[in-house]
Parts: structure tokens; sequence; C-alpha cells
């Protein structure tokens, strides 16, 4: 039997778990570093592999109509560590998959420490990796070590590009007070494992809503660094303050809205609605959906616990806003990930400016997908551009323009247009587009998977 030099990951998230676990399943040798617990970061709290730092969802689980739902179950299809470990381990959050944070790290920990073909070495790969190193996958995602992220930005001589990454508040559910509170999904969606009341919702009226948002314009935030200044927010993942303060009625068009949801304590729809999400298996945590912030501690208990239902909440944790770091990949990367200019290096995940857990992961096993076959000889076999997978890893490696590029979560936009019309010639809208974007994805990827099982 053939003895491979091993593959190197360098970080141990999302993607470099999912990339470690599809090179040791190809029966190649992976050393996996991780720099935790050695050198901490600003958002992690433990030393487990894929730790979850600003939500515990995967968001949608819906592969018929949803974009992010089809490559969860095209991940599935992949033998993915991730979606394996998510589905183990998911709580209730109606048509969302979402997951208990601590079992679903210590799952992955535990599987990939315990492979034989894996290796662990703690410690911070800082600079380069050494030229005897020749197949190398960066996963070091959003909080890439400074001198690592330095080392990368002179090699390349692009200017990195960042942004912020927010965490939301997480409460203890015995503190919630349900007399004003109550279960219920939007639209009574049943999801993985749900119920169709799988979020707790607080409602405010006009005059309630009105002062809650000039609280929070108010509320004292906290400095940012030198080196965070001037820094743009994602768009997917803004400040509860900073949507506050582009106009009185933004969050009651984001993540306050009332749509979907009927007070049974008033028996009407209310002016705007706060939405917790169970955050582990227990229930004994429940976060507040889409509420990040940079509010300074204190700031936070005083503004939230204006909201009906959580005047006595006890905070398990509060949010925070920490510095996410990608590179222009349009640029810097082939179309398997390699780096043009030094092709033994690959990356994946959030560096490579995807956006979210599941885009990362998925990014994170293409790489590994195709550094295992490099190591075999055999040329990477890129997925079709028509599936989930292939319209993320082509946007990302020179479908999004090099010189505007932003990160990115998986839509239907990324997608080549369907073409197909219905029966009486007319194009095809709404869910039926969207079924056909998924049927046809699911199609063209098991004939991509096709020839690996042969």
């Amino acid at each position: 039997m053939t003895q491979h030099k091993p593959i190197h990951v360098i970080g141990a998230g999302m993607a470099g778990s999912e990339a470690a676990w599809q090179i040791a399943q190809a029966g190649i040798p992976v050393i996996l570093h991780e720099m935790r617990p050695v050198v901490k970061t600003d958002a992690h709290q433990t030393e487990h592999f894929a730790e979850l730092v600003c939500s515990n969802s995967f968001r949608s689980d819906d592969a018929e109509f949803n974009a992010v739902g089809l490559l969860h179950e095209e991940m599935r299809r992949c033998g993915s560590l991730i979606l394996t470990s998510a589905d183990t381990h998911k709580v209730p959050a109606g048509g969302a998959l979402a997951v208990d944070r601590d079992h679903f790290a210590e799952h992955v920990t535990a599987t990939l420490t315990s492979h034989p073909l894996v290796t662990v070495e703690r410690g911070e790969v800082a600079g380069i990796p050494p030229e005897e190193w020749d197949s190398v996958i960066i996963a070091t995602g959003p909080l890439t070590s400074m001198k690592l992220g330095e080392a990368i930005r002179a090699f390349t001589g692009e200017e990195q590009l960042s942004f912020f990454d927010a965490i939301a508040p997480i409460i203890h559910t015995d503190s919630i007070d349900l007399s004003k509170a109550w279960f219920q999904s939007r639209y009574d969606k049943v999801g993985p494992g749900g119920t169709g009341k799988d979020y707790i919702n607080c409602a405010m009226d006009k005059e309630q809503y009105q002062a809650f948002i000039q609280a929070l314009i108010d509320g004292e935030k906290g400095d940012f660094k030198e080196w965070e200044k001037n820094t743009p927010y994602f768009e997917g993942c803004l400040p509860i303050e900073v949507m506050a303060e582009r106009g009185v009625d933004t969050l009651r068009y984001g993540p306050m809205k009332p749509v979907g949801l009927t007070n049974p304590h008033t028996g009407g729809r209310s002016h705007a609605v706060v939405q917790l999400r169970q955050d582990n298996a227990l229930g004994t945590l429940y976060n507040l959906v889409g509420f990040q912030t940079k509010l300074k501690y204190a700031e936070q208990v005083r503004v939230f616990r204006m909201i009906p239902g959580l005047e006595n909440a006890e905070f398990a944790r509060l949010g925070g806003l920490h510095r996410n770091t990608f590179i222009n990949s349009p640029r810097l990367l082939d179309g398997a990930l390699r780096l043009k200019a030094m092709p033994r290096l690959r990356f994946a995940g959030q560096i490579t400016g995807c956006e979210g857990y599941v885009e990362s992961a998925a990014v994170g096993m293409l790489a590994g997908r195709f550094a295992a076959a490099d190591r075999l000889g055999t040329e990477p076999s890129l997925p079709p551009r028509t599936t989930a997978l292939g319209a993320l890893l082509a946007h990302i490696t020179g479908g999004a323009e090099a010189e505007t590029f932003q990160p990115m979560n998986v839509n239907f936009g990324l997608f080549p247009p369907i073409t197909e019309r219905q029966a009486n010639g007319k194009e095809l809208h709404g869910k039926d587009r969207k079924k056909a974007y998924t049927s046809r994805a699911l199609v063209d990827l098991g004939g991509w998977l096709q020839p690996a099982a042969e």
C-alpha cells in the first residue's frame, strides 16, 4: 500500500475540520494545525474544533426551495462531517437547522482526534508554511492570526479586506417572562426536529418599539481598536444599533418583523416582534435572533431588558463584535482554490470570501477533496456550476468582480439561469423556479459523485 505524504490543514474551524475529514476519508494522512488554546482569539471560548461563535443556526434546511437548504443536502450526499454532526445535535428551530453548540463542537473534535489518519498539532502557524509542506490548506477563518495574515498579504501583494462579524446575546430560558412572551415559529412552520413553536417571541407596541430604537441609537458603544477603524460591516451580520440608525422602521422589516406571528396574549398582530431561538439541546439557553451588537455590556443589559418579557433576563453571554478577514479570491485563487502564485497552498472557508457556517464548511469540503485528488495523482474534479457547491465555488474563484469583491452567502443568484419553461410556454417564477434550480442541482450532483462511486 502506497504511503502518502501528509497534507497540512491550518485551522480547525468549520472549513478546516471538514477539509481534514475529507482528506482522511480518502485514505491520506492529514496534520491539522489549530492555534487554540496556545493562542486565543477575541471570539472563541473553547479549544474545540468547529466552535460556533456568531449563531447556532445553519439557516434554512429546505432543500426544495432554498439555496442554503440545497447546500445542506449536497453536503450530506458528499459525506460531510459538519452536516452529520449538525443532524446529530440539532435543536428545534422552525424551518432552520440549528444545533447545540457544545455537543456539535465536541462531536467534530472527537471524530477527528480519534481518526487514525489525523494528527493534531496545537500552536500558531505564524507565516507562510515551509516548502517541505508541499500541500497545505489555509482555513484560518474570520480570525486569522495577525502574523499569518500579514505574511499572506506580504506575499500576495494584495490589500487584505476586512469586515466585522458580530455575536448575539444568549439568555437563560427560565429568566424569560412567558406571561408576556410566547412560543411560535413564523407562520407555524415545522422544521427539522421542530413543532411549529420553536421560537420565543416578545411583542412590542409602537410606543415600546420607538423607545427601544432610540435606546439602541443612544446606547454607549464599545470603542474600536485602531486597526478596526474604517472597516466595513458585512450586510448580512449588521449590529442591531447600526440597523436602528438606518431608519426607525428598518428593524420592523428585518429581524423584528411581526409577520406570521400572532400574540396569544392579545389575539392580534404586534407592531414589532423580537424572536429568540433555542441555543442548546436542553432548551435552557435562547439567543436573540439578529441582535449582534457593539453596545457595551452594561448597556446591553439595560437596553435589552426593555423588551417585553425580558425585563428580568439573565444573560449567559453578552454580544460582541470582532474583525473578519478575507482575501480577494477571484484575483488570487484558481478554480480549484489554489493560490496562483504558490499552488501548493490552497485556501478554504471564510478567508476565501464565502460567508456563513455552511458555506465555509462547503468550501473546506471542496478544498479537502481537491487536495486529496492532487495527492492521489488525479486532476481535481470540480462540481457542476449548476449545483450549490459549484455555484459557490465559481463565484469566489472568478464569478465575482475582483474590484468589488465582498463576502457572499449561497443564493440562487449565483446559479446559471434556468432555461426550462412551463407547459404553457411561460417562464418559471417563484417556487416553481426555485424547485427547478434544486431539482437540476441534485441530478447534476449525482452525476458528479457517480464516477467516484464506480
